[in-house]
């Protein structure tokens, strides 16, 4: 079936609904099994976002970082300085603007951040493959093709 006869069908059934439930319950409860073993600190949300947009995008201002999480700018200077005494963002002046600062993250946060996906990743990898036989493995990898076009939609 093509994407566009998938599209086509919207059929709504209780079953559809309900798949709908416990694939989110079922993805909650995998990123907070995901979080936990990443050994993230202290950062609140607002903070680890502000660290998953700057190595996502690359340096930003103040204004850029506060606008992609909704709040003012003024709102986002405590998160910023704590990340900041934390050593795992720096700022410099922004050659385009000498009045504002671009803020990038440290090479020490780069690495922190590496360090905890590949811990992430190689929680995920053991509990696969003690989990699931080759098989499964594959349903698996067919699923994941399926909630990426999700995620694409």
């Amino acid at each position: 079936m093509t994407n566009a006869a998938h599209k086509a069908d919207h059929t709504a059934s209780p079953s559809t609904l309900a798949l709908a439930t416990e694939l989110h319950a079922i993805i909650g409860t995998l990123r907070r099994k995901l979080r936990a073993q990443a050994h993230l600190g202290d950062l609140n949300w607002t903070q680890k976002s502000v660290l998953r947009h700057l190595e996502k995008d690359g340096p930003a201002t103040v204004t850029v970082l506060a606008r992609a999480e909704g709040v003012r700018p003024q709102s986002m200077g405590p998160h910023i300085a704590a990340l900041v005494a934390a050593g795992l963002v720096v700022g410099e002046p922004d050659p385009n603007d000498g009045r504002q600062t671009l803020l990038s993250l440290t090479p020490s946060c780069r690495e922190w951040m590496q360090a905890s996906r590949a811990v992430r990743e190689d929680w995920l990898y053991h509990a696969i493959l003690e989990n699931f036989s080759k098989q499964e493995q594959q349903t698996l990898s067919d699923a994941t093709n399926l909630l990426r076009r999700i995620v694409d939609s």
